[in-house]
């Protein structure tokens, strides 16, 4: 199973309403096809409900902890919302310092 998957599928026990996880690897240095370190989550759920952002960013890296290391996930964007937050889009990642020059 990719890390993606892995990802998402533990994500899902935040009973989300969105969720997104997104492979930004490509645009990182380093990259070959198949490449999974770098990673955009949005994810919008009711669990967060009361919870300051660094709260909400615990429970993400708590479920994702095994799958974080420089050989595995590299770099996790969290973006986190209650669903009254939730607008329908995210803010885009920042361009990387590393990313292939084309």
């Amino acid at each position: 199973m990719s890390l993606e998957q892995q990802l998402t599928e533990r994500l899902m026990s935040l009973n989300p309403i969105h969720l997104e996880v997104i492979n930004e690897s490509a645009g990182h240095g380093g990259y070959f096809p198949g490449k999974e370190s770098h990673f955009k989550v949005v994810v919008v759920s009711p669990i967060f409900d009361g919870l300051r952002l660094v709260q909400r960013h615990q429970k993400v890296y708590a479920l994702a902890a095994d799958l974080m290391s420089p050989a595995r996930i590299h770099a996790l964007a969290i973006h986190a919302y209650v669903p009254q937050e939730w607008q329908g889009q995210a803010p885009d990642s920042p361009d990387c310092a590393h990313a292939p020059k084309h």
